[in-house]
């Protein structure tokens, strides 16, 4: 049993998930190995790794913790990969947890006592934390005190206790969602922004190298065109790739065997895959090109309308093939394009 101080509803929390930057990890699993180990090998995001690097310089030289992070962006971007690189670059531990998992005081008071000095703690979807997990956090981030209530009624007391210094890193994928007061006590601010496919191509090859198969230029290249700008989306379709080759006996990956299994797997030269094309299909086929409303379009493609606004729509909207206007969804000139049909003649002064 720890030495710390026991508190009631706190000390039977699950185990806190910790892992360690300072440790080798030769048994990590495939996915984790593809991660970028340090900043310098974190492409594209430039101004984001050489502002992280003077300000963990700065804090090292101190001897203090890291100011505490967030990073914004679309999924797949690597803001847990950047954590795991803060943690490292700083050499401590770095705990992990998600907001949704955080549901009481306790749970959030179970992962704060338990962190060792300058540690990174990280939590992913930090905007889905409930208000009052929320507030446990202000006196911690800011003053590195947590109170905690003791006793009910008349009785109760706050008792305070202290905590180690450490470095909270928030990620989120809808930052408007985060209240200001939290917002604010970060103070560092980062957006991950979608990747190039020349940044994409290298993140393929060093991956290839990583699960040891052979890719030429124009096969990363061929891939990194097809990964909606989404370094997770590019390592998931080289693995994919790889297993087309292998069966297929063709050997390295070339631009000819990337566009074959691309193909076999329905990811056409945009990144469209089977879903997108059935969404673009169905208004410009069903509806005329729209407007149509999002649940009526929900129930013509078997889809659930959250899933539209947050898996399908924000890379069609991001490529201008998907409007979304107070009438409804609708297609412009460049979706009939992509599709191969003819733009309506009613449709033309819509766009």
């Amino acid at each position: 049993m720890s030495d710390r101080i026991r508190t009631p509803g706190i000390d039977d929390e699950p185990e806190v998930r910790i892992h360690d930057a300072r440790a080798d990890a030769p048994d990590e699993d495939l996915d984790r190995s593809l991660r970028p180990p340090t900043l310098a090998d974190f492409v594209n995001q430039e101004q984001v790794t050489e502002q992280m690097a003077i300000f963990i310089e700065a804090a090292r030289g101190r001897g203090e913790p890291l100011d505490h992070v967030l990073l914004a962006g679309p999924p797949g971007l690597g803001k847990t990969s950047l954590a795991h690189i803060v943690a490292a670059e700083l050499e401590v531990p770095m705990v992990q947890t998600s907001g949704p998992a955080l549901e009481r005081k306790a749970d959030i008071a179970s992962f704060l006592t338990a962190l060792e000095p300058g540690s990174v703690f990280f939590v992913d979807e930090i905007h889905r934390l409930g208000r009052a997990i929320e507030e446990t956090l202000y006196p911690a981030m800011e003053d590195g005190e947590l109170p905690v209530v003791l006793g009910q009624g008349a009785g109760a007391r706050t008792v305070t206790l202290p905590l180690p210094p450490f470095t909270l890193v928030g990620a989120t994928t809808r930052a408007g969602l985060l209240t200001t007061p939290l917002r604010d006590r970060f103070g560092v601010c980062h957006r991950l922004e979608h990747y190039n496919p020349e940044h994409l191509a290298e993140i393929i090859e060093r991956s290839a190298r990583i699960i040891e198969v052979e890719v030429d230029a124009e096969g990363a290249r061929t891939i990194a065109g097809r990964s909606r700008g989404t370094p997770r989306v590019a390592n998931r379709l080289l693995k994919r790739v790889r297993d087309f080759a292998q069966v297929k006996d063709c050997g390295a990956i070339d631009a000819g065997v990337a566009v074959a299994a691309l193909e076999m797997l329905e990811v056409d030269a945009g990144g469209l895959d089977r879903s997108d094309r059935a969404l673009l299909e169905t208004v410009a086929t069903k509806f005329a090109g729209g407007p149509v409303g999002l649940s009526t379009l929900a129930v013509a493609i078997g889809e659930e309308q959250d899933t539209i606004e947050d898996v399908l729509e924000p890379y069609l909207l991001q490529q201008g093939l998907l409007k979304r206007t107070p009438r409804g969804r609708v297609l412009t000139s460049r979706a009939y394009d992509h599709l191969g049909l003819p733009t309506p003649e009613g449709a033309k002064s819509l766009f």
